[in-house]
């Protein structure tokens, strides 16, 4: 699986991008499935997740650090603004907002659900 990383077009839009960039998507194609141009909830996301094609892990898992992270993960974190999602692949981090980047943004709190291509 290859990821191409995507901006959030807007602040409010890091769930439509994670899923725009684990799906091979656009961001407005999503946005469309979606009905929302707005934050998205984790209901929203795996439902979304599931049409897409992934099964996503029955319960979320919190990470200290990047080794704790499956192959491909979905991660909700607490940055300085706001709970922010992003996406995790193969040792990277895909994050809309702050690029690719080695390890995790600047957050408190990082959680993360399993992600299973079907």
């Amino acid at each position: 699986m290859e990821i191409t990383y995507i901006k959030e077009p807007t602040d409010l839009q890091c769930g439509q991008a994670v899923l725009a960039m684990v799906s091979g998507k656009s961001v407005d194609e999503i946005v469309k499935m979606l009905g929302n141009d707005r934050e998205t909830t984790l209901k929203e996301m795996k439902d979304s997740l599931d049409i897409l094609g992934f099964e996503v892990s029955s319960r979320r898992f919190e990470a200290m650090s990047k080794d704790q992270l499956p192959e491909l993960a979905m991660l909700s974190l607490e940055t300085p603004r706001c709970w922010h999602w992003s996406l995790y692949h193969e040792g990277l981090f895909f994050d809309p907002e702050h690029g690719v980047l080695q390890d995790f943004p600047v957050c408190k709190r990082k959680f993360y659900w399993k992600l299973t291509p079907r």
